[in-house]
């Protein structure tokens, strides 16, 4: 049996964190609507998934994403069984939802009939270009959403094509993580007054709202509308990602003249005239062509080892397991070994009043239906003639 399995079996513990107590409904989805119920439920809210009966029994699709919540198979496009779910809505205090605008409201789980039963419930929606608007109803990605909102031009090499930044900007930075945001602050709201209200949140409007400080910069004149020429886009010498002589790489990000001296102390480039002005944009082509062919000179280790300690603001560029892997990281536990075997990311921020646990890993789909039923008033007779029915996995 696997751990997911065993963990499904095994009682229920308490939940710890500063979410404990909060109840979460999350109607299946992908990628930013699960990020988000990751995060509630790592921070101590139990948040039980609803599943497809279909995929019943199935190891979690993505075994991260599904982490540390309980899992219920009801087919959705019976009565009963959105029946079955509005009496888990009727006692949650949020619901999760990222479908595109109108699913839900077909069939039957949409806001306005969710909220009539409990008019305290933050009901959280997920989408690309949010619940309006021209786009509203059209399908796209992250890099449509990233692109549309002006994130996607600004990543890339002066001259060159944008550079495809995986999924961060739209689906997590932008989307989960914002939508975990409007949820909590809304459930704080309810809290207080015990009127509940719908989230909108839109992983364009989220993208805009990351590129706070670089509009701040464009209002100031002090950014280019175009990429790689900028202080923060790599268009800085100083700031930037080097080739070594391995063909691995080092991160530079010394601005402040405090740690540019630094770089130039550790390179010998302290009375190189190419170096004596940073901050003027004419002097930076050599500098970059020095620095690349320095840097070329020897494996992006040894480099690191030459940086280590010297207040530079340099780093060795890693790959996902060698981050895990890295001293400072094992440390603070930044990265955890889960019951997948491999590598993920620990629970985030900390907190020293309501720490949080280690997640239980990603149950099998519709590992908790017959638990969660029950709790829901649900008896054993009727819980066997829903299966039988299909209506539940």
């Amino acid at each position: 049996m696997s751990a997911a399995a065993r963990a499904a079996q095994a009682p229920a513990a308490p939940r710890t964190g500063p979410l404990a107590g909060i109840k979460v409904v999350e109607l299946g989805g992908l990628g930013p609507g699960p990020f988000c119920g990751m995060l509630l439920a790592d921070l101590g809210a139990d948040v039980v998934r609803v599943d497809r009966p279909a995929e019943q029994g199935t190891p979690a699709r993505f075994p991260v994403l599904h982490r540390g919540r309980r899992s219920i198979a009801v087919d959705l496009k019976h009565p009963q069984g959105v029946e079955l779910v509005h009496r888990l809505v009727a006692a949650a205090d949020v619901v999760i939802e990222g479908f595109r605008p109108g699913a839900v409201e077909r069939m039957g789980l949409g806001p306005d009939a969710c909220l009539a039963a409990n008019p305290g419930l933050v009901y959280g929606r997920m989408t690309g270009w949010g619940q309006d608007g021209p786009l509203a109803q059209e399908p796209g990605h992250d890099i449509n959403y990233i692109a549309l909102a002006g994130a996607l031009h600004a990543i890339g090499p002066a001259g060159g094509d944008p550079v495809v930044p995986v999924n961060l900007v739209g689906d997590f930075g932008g989307g989960g993580m914002l939508l975990a945001l409007g949820l909590v602050s809304a459930a704080l709201h309810a809290r207080t007054t015990g009127r509940g209200q719908v989230v909108d949140a839109a992983m364009t409007d989220g993208t805009a709202l990351l590129l706070a400080m670089t509009y701040g910069f464009l209002a100031q004149g002090a950014w280019e509308d175009r990429p790689g020429v900028n202080l923060l886009d790599g268009g800085a010498p100083f700031y930037g990602v080097y080739r070594c002589a391995d063909g691995r790489h080092l991160a530079l990000g010394a601005i402040e003249p405090q740690f540019y001296a630094s770089l130039l102390r550790v390179l010998g480039l302290t009375d190189d005239p190419d170096f004596a002005r940073q901050r003027d944009r004419t002097a930076w082509p050599a500098m970059r062509a020095k620095l690349t062919e320095l840097f070329a000179t020897r494996p992006r280790d040894a480099w690191a080892a030459r940086f280590a300690g010297q207040s530079a603001c340099v780093t060795p560029v890693l790959s996902l397991t060698e981050a895990a892997e890295h001293p400072h990281n094992v440390a603070r536990g930044t990265y955890r070994r889960a019951e997948h075997g491999g590598p993920e990311p620990a629970p985030a921020p900390r907190f020293t009043g309501t720490p949080t646990a280690p997640p239980d890993p990603a149950p099998p789909v519709g590992a908790h239906t017959d638990e969660v039923l029950r709790a829901a008033g649900l008896d054993e007779p009727d819980i066997t003639a829903l299966r039988q029915k299909g209506i539940i996995g």
